[in-house]
């Protein structure tokens, strides 16, 4: 949505929160999500300058964010969606500190010192009671890496009255340290994770477009076809405590799920608000040059 009208009946309908709504694409909105002037000017080097009156793919903005951003940011374990695992021979109350790579394509980002210990938040998509066939993350029975940690195997788990997942049980196998040179054997997934003792929890936001596209941009009635589905906001992700320190502006890839930059408006000291700027996977891709 771009037309000065359409904005203008959003905010006032409380549709949005204001111009600076991440959902919309004015540039204060975009400066709020994350969008660097970089990936803007780009965007608007590759959009191309016509006479006539055109539009270019939203698509082709969220390829300049992640082209920018791949380099430059941190890539930082986040667990959106957390369930608790326990790793059952791990020594109580021990705590060890891996050093995880800060981006893999760009080693001039370093590394950092990562505390690990028994008990560790997982994704609740990242274990499956009933998996499919081709399913290579956490089952009863499964073995897959914990990112820049160790082998772990499914042993149990646990549920609440009405069925749902709350904790997952494994084992770990000591010589199986990332880093360590193990080849005995390998495994199929590897999932992200937090320690439990020590993360923070943030508040992410999750945007889809603001408008149903797919239904058309209109109404019969010529009112816009908002996209209910547009904002989802989840309280009790759970992040490596480096993140808790973020100031506006700040932005970093979340291991798998995406970039995400810290609310300017929203965010206060020591509880930060996220807002996811682009998923990591698109199936856009650049036309072919004339």
């Amino acid at each position: 949505v771009t037309g000065k009208r359409y904005i203008k009946k959003l905010v006032e309908d409380g549709v949005v929160d204001g111009w600076d709504d991440p959902r919309l694409v004015t540039i204060s909105a975009l400066r709020r999500r994350g969008y660097t002037p970089e990936s803007i000017r780009q965007f608007v080097t590759l959009s191309g300058i016509s006479k006539a009156n055109s539009s270019s793919d939203i698509s082709l903005l969220e390829y300049c964010i992640r082209e920018d951003l791949k380099l430059k940011d941190k890539r930082m374990m986040a667990v959106i969606d957390p369930i608790k695992l326990v790793i059952d021979n791990y020594p109580e109350g021990q705590t060890e500190m891996l050093e995880v790579p800060n981006n893999l394509e760009n080693e001039t980002l370093g590394s950092r010192q990562v505390p690990f210990s028994r008990e560790l938040y997982i994704e609740r998509d990242d274990f499956m009671i009933e998996p499919p066939k081709k399913y290579k993350r956490l089952y009863v029975g499964n073995e897959v890496r914990l990112m820049s940690a160790y082998f772990v195997t499914a042993t149990s788990y646990e549920t609440d009255a009405d069925g749902k997942v709350t904790v997952v049980h494994c084992t770990y196998d000591p010589e199986t340290k990332s880093g360590s040179g193990f080849t005995a054997r390998k495994v199929k997934g590897t999932i992200h994770w937090v320690n439990a003792a020590t993360a923070g929890q943030v508040t992410v936001r999750l945007y889809e477009q603001l408008i149903d596209e797919e239904k058309g941009k209109l109404n019969a009635d010529g009112t816009l076809n908002f996209n209910p589905n547009s904002l989802t906001v989840v309280n009790n992700c759970m992040v490596e405590p480096e993140l808790m320190d973020a100031k506006a502006y700040d932005s970093f890839q979340f291991v798998r799920n995406g970039f995400f930059c810290v609310d300017c408006k929203d965010s206060t000291e020591g509880h930060p608000v996220y807002n996811r700027i682009v998923g990591l996977k698109s199936s856009f891709k650049l036309p072919a040059q004339a």
